[in-house]
């Protein structure tokens, strides 16, 4: 990466947040040699594209979370951000700290059911041992006729449907969940009994919902009511400042960017919002951000898997190779200097 950056003592990034975009962003900082602090509720970062083949592989879930502070030391801070004080430039954390702030870069993701995401204040041992409890039979339900992402291409989701056929998923299709109020959601609970509209029933000892995911904004949202579009997410410029800010940053999820939701592309985000950090304090232009096509690479087991990269179809083969085997989990322990377990 770059040289160090030699600046003075009223520089100090602070970054709500450590998912993918944050520890990008953070790692990017630490070898410019500018200051900075990161806050996130949890003790490691939590690599949740291999969430759920940590609730069926035993062994995976220890590599899915990542300590900070090995990383990051006294540049991380473990705790819950309830307020921004825009005047004063001050995170104010649940303990009753205040962090001061030149530049704020907000990478607060977003929040949905577990084993997909985990979001709970736990430590370490207690969350990986809530994977390592896991074992599933699956049956999907799914009010569309057909699977994945409306931006894919058709034969992209015909063979999503056929590898999960494949594998013994029972798939049950332009159906809803008709007593969805009466489960018990996302943990065990024995012989529960899932209804549908259309009349079946399906046996289930755990229920969790794939309904999409819900922008955490929680930390956010009474500094800047008047930025949020209708999601949550905060309405950026084309530098990813948020609007009216020159010096607050919105990242990942929670930037209101015409564009999926990826790890991917807030590992872009963090990239360009690193950089106008940089320009700005060296008297520079800053760079723009421009939503590129869809890449999307859907893993469907170790050895399996589709997807599509400029618009183009791409087999299980690929996919396999580039995602499949290790669901990038390597590549976040190599973004934290640290050495992924065995």
């Amino acid at each position: 990466m770059g040289s160090k950056l030699s600046v003075d003592d009223s520089v100090r990034v602070v970054i709500i947040g450590g998912g993918f975009g944050g520890i990008a962003a953070a790692r990017q900082l630490k070898s410019w040699g500018i200051p900075f602090v990161l806050v996130d509720m949890r003790d490691a970062f939590h690599h949740n594209v291999g969430a759920l083949r940590a609730s069926v592989e035993s062994g995976f879930a220890r590599k899915t979370f990542i300590s900070y502070s090995v990383t990051f030391k006294e540049s991380f801070r473990q705790a819950k951000v309830v307020g921004i004080d825009l005047l004063r430039q001050k995170v104010l954390l649940n303990d009753g700290e205040e962090l001061f702030y030149s530049h704020l870069i907000l990478a607060t993701g977003s929040d949905g059911p577990f084993p997909g995401k985990f979001n709970q204040i736990i430590d370490v041992e207690t969350a990986i041992q809530t994977y390592e409890d896991m074992v599933k039979e699956v049956t999907l339900i799914h009010s569309k006729i057909a699977l994945a992402d409306v931006e894919l291409l058709p034969s992209v989701r015909q063979v999503v449907k056929e590898i999960l056929l494949n594998k013994e998923v029972r798939l049950l299709l332009s159906d809803r969940v008709s007593n969805l109020h009466m489960l018990t959601l996302n943990r065990f609970q024995e012989n529960m009994a899932v209804k549908t509209e259309k009349g079946r029933e399906i046996a289930a000892d755990m229920v969790i919902l794939c309904t999409g995911i819900k922008i955490n904004s929680s930390a956010y949202s009474s500094a800047f009511g008047d930025k949020l579009a209708s999601n949550g997410a905060l309405k950026v410029n084309q530098y990813l400042q948020v609007e009216g800010y020159d010096n607050i940053y919105a990242i990942g999820d929670c930037a209101d960017v015409k564009e999926p939701k990826m790890a991917y592309h807030a590992g872009l985000h963090a990239n360009i919002v690193v950089t106008n950090i940089i320009n700005s304090l060296t008297q520079k232009s800053l760079k723009t951000y421009q939503p590129g096509s869809l890449t999307f690479l859907l893993s469907m087991g170790r050895n399996d898997g589709v997807g599509q990269i400029n618009g183009c179809y791409v087999g299980r083969l690929v996919v396999t190779i580039a995602k499949s085997r290790d669901l990038f989990v390597s590549k976040s322990w190599k973004t934290m200097e640290q050495t992924m377990p065995c």
